[in-house]
């Protein structure tokens, strides 16, 4: 049997989504990926780039790598969260809602990691 694309329950052949409230659901996820797809690049690429200058700033400066490590996870840990964006493979895997299940946990992660650091970084210095 065919899944649905949204909620991955069981399906016929011929349709897409199991009821109409997935369909609504999983376009307004399709639309809302596409409207703030390059914010969520752009702001993605420089954490990613900053976490990586901050891991070699802090063999120099601790206390900047810290605090600029903490801030870029902190900042993708709220993004993440607020614009679950799996990746296309990982939506034909497990479908859309779990997808975004994922990527919340994920983000809850990260901006715990990034709050940890936050911590470490004040009870150091």
């Amino acid at each position: 049997m065919k899944k649905c694309d949204y909620c991955a329950k069981e399906i016929s052949y011929h349709e897409m989504y199991c009821d109409e409230d997935c369909q609504k659901n999983a376009n307004s996820f399709y639309d809302l990926r596409e409207k703030f797809s390059k914010i969520f690049a752009v702001i993605n690429g420089i954490c990613v780039i900053a976490i990586g200058i901050c891991i070699f700033a802090f063999s120099f400066y601790r206390e900047i790598g810290l605090y600029g490590a903490a801030s870029a996870l902190t900042i993708l840990g709220v993004m993440y969260f607020f614009l679950p964006f799996p990746p296309d493979v990982m939506i034909q895997k497990y479908k859309i809602k779990k997808s975004i299940k994922i990527c919340r946990i994920i983000a809850g992660v990260l901006f715990a990691l990034g709050i940890g650091l936050f911590i470490t970084a004040i009870i150091l210095f």
